[in-house]
């Protein structure tokens, strides 16, 4: 399976990135390759994961964050990274703000 980024995720990166590195500078790195390769074990595992929101949700193994994605035929679509700390409410609409 091929795996694409909407741009949004980017700035989800960033986000945890930033957040990460006030903690400790360099955890920010440290996150974004842990997450990353979370994401990348779709490839394989694409489509297992329970649906949340209408979206498949992969818990990140090192960090408390979700990886939301689509599958359609050959193709994942990673829609967003968000820090499962947040209120329930706000992602909901923050998914529901990337599905369109």
């Amino acid at each position: 399976m091929e795996i694409v980024y909407l741009e949004e995720v980017e700035f989800d990166l960033q986000d945890g990135r930033d957040f990460y590195d006030k903690q400790q500078p360099g955890i920010g790195d440290y996150f974004v390759d842990s997450i990353l390769a979370d994401a990348e074990s779709l490839t394989l595992y694409a489509g297992v994961h329970s649906k949340h929101f209408g979206f498949y949700r992969l818990f990140g193994k090192t960090f408390p964050f979700a990886i939301y994605y689509l599958v359609d035929a050959e193709l994942v679509s990673v829609c967003a990274i968000l820090d499962m700390r947040r209120d329930p409410a706000w992602i909901r609409t923050e998914l529901g703000a990337r599905r369109s």
